[in-house]
């Protein structure tokens, strides 16, 4: 016993001298310049070829579009100072600002738009995720030029979330990269391999509030006001830096430490940071509910393989096929349990496949089907559906086959630590669940190459625009993967069934980008979720609340879920 007092003694005395040591050494945030972490080294600094969060990170300061965002997801005019539809909403008409200029200090015209969408975006040459969501029916718009500052874009049909998309692509500088269209020695464009993360920082030109000074790889990035930036006043905010910090335990060191002026706070160190708010001279902000999406996933597919073989066992696929099994399976899930032992308490269970933060959500009170923990009903919903209980509890189909299913998710995220739990509560309805966790390239084969799965849990970004994940809920999209079909240009799969409410959803998502008219579009996107609420092809779980730590020294600050510095080119610092 006195060992373990005296070396209980040491460890605080420890603790006490490491807290002297770093309060007495913290380093002084400079007084012209925001400090942010960023998690890992940008990979690229062309827009178009991005395809990981830290670049684009990295890139949004120095690029601008037609249209932005205002904390809300509510379209504001940035590069263009307005835009007119045609009465048919067939021909959208952008009117840029005067006297644009590029960081450069060249003119920003028409012509660069021009230059963007019909020779970047619009190359079949330069395949990119942003060409591809801005086709219309697999059309690409016409783009037409009429003036140094109006551009005007001809749609095939009506295509309502078109203006958020296009509006939001980034403007690209013609007079630096027009020559990169020209092919390389393998014929393709020089744009593929144009801006990579070697070029000279003072190469890159763009028409964003700052522009790179300086890159130093695993250190950090640090931006300068854009002298030409469009919007007057210029930033308040002479500088702005990115530290690279790849580890969650060295950010919350570095924030406490006072090297970073944000800090997005995990469930996990919550109570920690709160406590210390005083101390540290900063603000706790609690926005709400994150927009991306965390669920468990039914492979509904009843096709068959080259080989012949059925992707899933038929006697399981029977299972999984009926809503009841689904629906009871989503009542004895204890979400709210979730989020006290993975989330802290701080988060709420997810009910719709549309966010929160957008118009056109539904909420419980205006019909959306939901389940809550209940799992008597679970138990009675599947003997309702000729499930039955054996005497050691256990459940079986009518034909006495124990149901028995595997569970694959990936090792990031949030999968591993809730497996045990879900495992746990079908266990409770006589469920026995094996789980699988996967490296995710491993998982993302599984589920839309080999298609051998039974349950998944995974998640996907989420955000204002419904038509945005019209790829996940269209039965031909590319990650329909509860009932994924053919790839493109290959035959249809044997034995592929597209259910009768699968095709009532691709006829909503139709409407709903078909009319120009908000208050239908809410409706229909209303009937959407109600639909996918109550066949339940995947059960939404959990999210957490967003909270970000900011120094009090930065004013001005609005936070919301969508962004905490969403008006970063307001804000001040202040000692």
């Amino acid at each position: 016993m006195a060992t373990k007092k005296r070396w209980g003694w040491v460890w605080l005395t420890l603790v006490v001298v490491l807290a002297l040591l770093v309060s007495g050494c913290r380093p002084a945030l400079v007084r012209d310049r925001l400090v942010l972490p960023l998690g890992s080294d940008p990979k690229t600094w062309n827009t178009y070829l991005v395809n990981d969060a830290y670049s684009a990170q990295a890139i949004g300061l120095m690029f601008a579009s037609l249209v932005g965002n205002d904390g809300k997801g509510n379209l504001v005019p940035e590069l263009a100072e307005r835009w007119d539809y045609s009465d048919n909403g067939l021909t959208l008409t952008f009117t840029l600002r005067e006297n644009l200029r590029w960081s450069d200090g060249q003119p920003l015209t028409a012509t660069d738009v021009l230059f963007t969408f019909r020779d970047v975006l619009f190359n079949p040459k330069i395949p990119s995720s942003m060409g591809s969501i801005l086709q219309v029916n697999g059309q690409f718009p016409t783009v037409t030029q009429l003036d140094d500052r109006r551009i005007r874009f001809t749609l095939p049909e009506t295509f309502a979330p078109f203006l958020r998309f296009v509006g939001g692509a980034t403007i690209l500088p013609k007079h630096v990269l027009a020559q990169t269209l020209q092919p390389n020695a393998e014929g393709k464009p020089q744009f593929l391999e144009t801006w990579g993360i070697n070029t000279p920082v003072d190469q890159l030109v763009g028409s964003g509030p700052y522009t790179l000074t300086e890159y130093s790889p695993n250190q950090r990035l640090v931006y300068r006001r854009n002298p030409n930036y469009w919007k007057a006043p210029l930033p308040n905010i002479p500088r702005f830096v990115y530290q690279i910090v790849p580890n969650l335990d060295t950010e919350l060191l570095k924030f406490r430490s006072g090297e970073l002026d944000v800090y997005d706070v995990p469930a996990r160190n919550f109570s920690l940071v709160k406590r210390l708010e005083a101390v540290g001279n900063y603000t706790v902000y609690n926005t709400g509910v994150v927009s991306s999406k965390s669920f468990v996933m039914f492979n509904l597919n009843r096709g068959r393989g080259s080989d012949g073989k059925p992707f899933v066992d038929p006697i399981k696929a029977q299972w999984l096929a009926q809503r009841e099994f689904r629906q009871a399976i989503a009542y004895a899930l204890d979400r709210q349990n979730m989020i006290n032992s993975y989330y802290a308490g701080l988060g709420q269970p997810q009910d719709s496949p549309i966010a929160e933060i957008s118009p056109y959500y539904l909420s419980r009170a205006e019909g959306l089907p939901f389940y809550d923990y209940n799992p008597a009903k679970a138990k009675a919903l599947l003997q309702q559906a000729g499930f039955r209980y054996n005497t050691e509890g256990q459940l079986e189909d009518g034909e006495g086959n124990r149901v028995r299913l595997t569970l694959a998710t990936s090792t990031g995220g949030a999968g591993p630590a809730l497996m045990p739990q879900i495992i746990s509560d079908l266990g409770a309805i006589g469920i026995q669940i094996d789980p699988q966790i996967l490296e995710f390239s491993t998982l993302i084969d599984k589920l839309d190459g080999t298609r051998q799965w039974e349950l998944a849990m995974l998640g996907f970004g989420a955000g204002v625009e419904p038509h945005a994940s019209y790829h996940l809920w269209a039965s031909d999209g590319p990650v329909h993967m509860f009932n994924l079909g053919p790839a493109p240009g290959q035959p249809p799969i044997p034995g592929r069934i597209v259910s009768d409410w699968e095709k009532r959803v691709d006829a909503l998502f139709r409407q709903a980008a078909g009319t120009i008219d908000e208050g239908e579009r809410k409706r229909l996107y209303g009937e959407f979720q109600k639909v996918v609420q109550t066949e339940l092809p995947v059960i939404h779980l959990v999210t957490r609340l967003a909270l970000t730590a900011i120094r009090n020294r930065v004013e001005g600050v609005q936070p919301t879920v969508l962004s905490p510095l969403w008006n970063l080119d307001e804000l001040r610092l202040v000692e």
